[in-house]
């Protein structure tokens, strides 16, 4: 087990580890679906077919596939805001986040490091962002995936050393491989409990960090 000892920053993904991804699918495969049918005067289930098949051309490895505001302009749907305004109540947090931000926010900075566009995280964070000193977000402040390079931006941005900082987030790739290769401790975030080493709640993490 890594040794956690003069940690000054933790550091939290989004979608998946503070908040459901019940918002993001809902804009994704709901709202984007309908109003295509609503443009091109088609059925909701005509409609998400062409949607998803497009997406699966695009594939997530590359940037556009986050992008709202690129497919709403592909598909020539307007803006995304008043849309996703209208979801806004589809927001939900899992059950610890709250009691374990105000733990952890005792002792130290914490943060947010997202894959998610700013767009999105206006309406995700829009309830809890007063626990964080800073929100980054990997697509519209750095234009590219969580790479190891953002994770070095984040370090020089918060002026600590990678070994100062905890991550935690729910995508092996992004969120415990990317950090781990600049030296930040990272911890894998796994909800199903099936993950060999992974944290099954962020409840976890605060047993491993509060009063360390």
């Amino acid at each position: 087990m890594d040794r956690l000892d003069g940690i000054k920053v933790v550091s939290f993904d989004a979608e998946g580890t503070l908040v459901t991804t019940d918002f993001s699918y809902s804009i994704w495969y709901e709202a984007i679906p309908q109003k295509y049918a609503e443009r091109y005067g088609v059925d909701f289930a005509t409609a998400r077919g062409v949607i998803e098949a497009e997406y699966k051309k695009v594939g997530d490895q590359r940037l556009e596939w986050y992008d709202v505001r690129y497919w709403f302009k592909r598909f020539g749907l307007g803006s995304p805001e008043p849309v996703m305004a209208d979801y806004r109540h589809r927001v939900a947090y899992y059950p610890e986040v709250k009691d374990v931000l105000t733990a952890l926010s005792q002792q130290y900075t914490l943060i947010v490091a997202s894959g998610s566009m700013r767009e999105f995280l206006c309406h995700l964070l829009e309830d809890i962002e007063p626990y964080f000193g800073r929100v980054f977000s990997s697509l519209s402040d750095y234009r590219q995936l969580k790479t190891p390079e953002f994770y070095q931006e984040i370090c020089k941005e918060m002026g600590v050393c990678p070994e100062q900082i905890v991550h935690v987030g729910d995508n092996r790739e992004f969120d415990f491989v990317s950090p781990r290769k600049v030296g930040i401790h990272a911890f894998y975030l796994d909800r199903s409990g099936q993950g060999d080493g992974s944290l099954a709640s962020l409840v976890e993490l605060k047993l491993r960090l509060v009063d360390l």
